[in-house]
């Protein structure tokens, strides 16, 4: 794949990565989805496919055209977000190929995000499919094999419980865990950023010489780039922390001071980020409330004596 000043593939036009991978770009363009969404074709004469996309029939059209009457053995979700699931549907049915994921939208959400969006707190960001749910659930580890290698399912969750990613060969397939072109969105209840940690170390034990996100360009320096995203969360809670010093504050305060020179599109998904950190931050001890855990609760550092 091109470097990030090159990629900029056509909509619905196939963009020949090797012999046997192929990317058909989506239609869905926005501040949350980039250029839009990548989806892979995997193989020469039998294919599988990685993350068909929003529910769009020229997306569908596209990716029929692409497949051009070759038989599909496998449908891949990485996650059930709008810009990723949806169109699986409509694919299976044309195709025949049953749909494999980690599981529906709730499923691999921790114990803290089970609690919060029991109380009330829904997702935000790019929208959930709620009615997702795969012919096949795929656990961390396993191996699908086919005429077009081998796909290692790697549970990943933070942007969402139920991301996997997907190791081919020497390169891994990272969805929303990992993109060139900016950092993840971490947006509770559905994003947890102890686990988007937890699965960035993850990654890392992982051999890979590429990765190919669902968003933007590939990576062509996986270490470099996780190293990257650990050390830009690590940056953010130290933003939050140093924030709060100055006294106490709402996540939606705390946001405003510190993402100044965001564009105001993003300024929810900021909150949204800056709510996971706190909601981590208060599983640690280090910060508290002063009622209930919720995205609207005034936290304050806890003092050490």
């Amino acid at each position: 794949m091109a470097k990030a000043q090159e990629f900029n593939p056509t909509a619905g036009k196939p963009l020949a990565i090797t012999a046997d991978l192929a990317l058909v770009l989506a239609p869905n363009p926005s501040p949350m989805t980039h250029l839009g969404t990548n989806t892979f074709l995997l193989g020469s004469d039998r294919l599988a496919i990685i993350d068909p996309g929003p529910d769009s029939d020229d997306h569908l059209q596209a990716l029929i055209n692409a497949i051009g009457g070759r038989p599909i053995s496998h449908i891949f979700v990485t996650h059930s977000h709008l810009d990723h699931s949806p169109l699986s549907r409509k694919l299976s049915k044309s195709t025949g190929a049953p749909i494999y994921a980690f599981g529906g939208s709730t499923a691999g959400r921790s114990d803290i995000m089970q609690t919060l969006a029991h109380e009330g707190l829904a997702g935000g960001g790019e929208g959930i499919d709620l009615d997702f749910t795969p012919d096949k659930y795929l656990f961390d580890g396993e191996v699908t094999k086919d005429a077009w290698g081998e796909l290692t399912a790697i549970h990943t969750p933070g942007h969402i419980g139920n991301h996997l990613c997907f190791q081919w060969g020497d390169v891994i397939f990272t969805g929303d865990h990992v993109m060139g072109w900016a950092s993840s969105l971490v947006s509770p209840p559905d994003g947890d950023i102890t686990d988007f940690m937890a699965s960035c170390v993850k990654l890392k034990q992982y051999t890979a010489r590429i990765f190919y996100p669902a968003h933007g360009p590939s990576i062509t320096n996986p270490a470099e780039r996780l190293n990257w995203l650990i050390a830009h969360r690590q940056q953010r809670e130290a933003q939050v922390l140093s924030t709060l010093q100055q006294g106490q504050a709402t996540a939606q305060q705390l946001a405003k001071a510190i993402y100044q020179d965001t564009p105001s599109s993003l300024h929810s998904a900021a909150m949204r980020n800056v709510f996971a950190h706190l909601v981590d931050l208060n599983l640690r001890g280090i910060v508290a409330t002063n009622g209930p855990l919720a995205q609207d609760a005034v936290f304050e550092l806890i003092r050490s004596n």
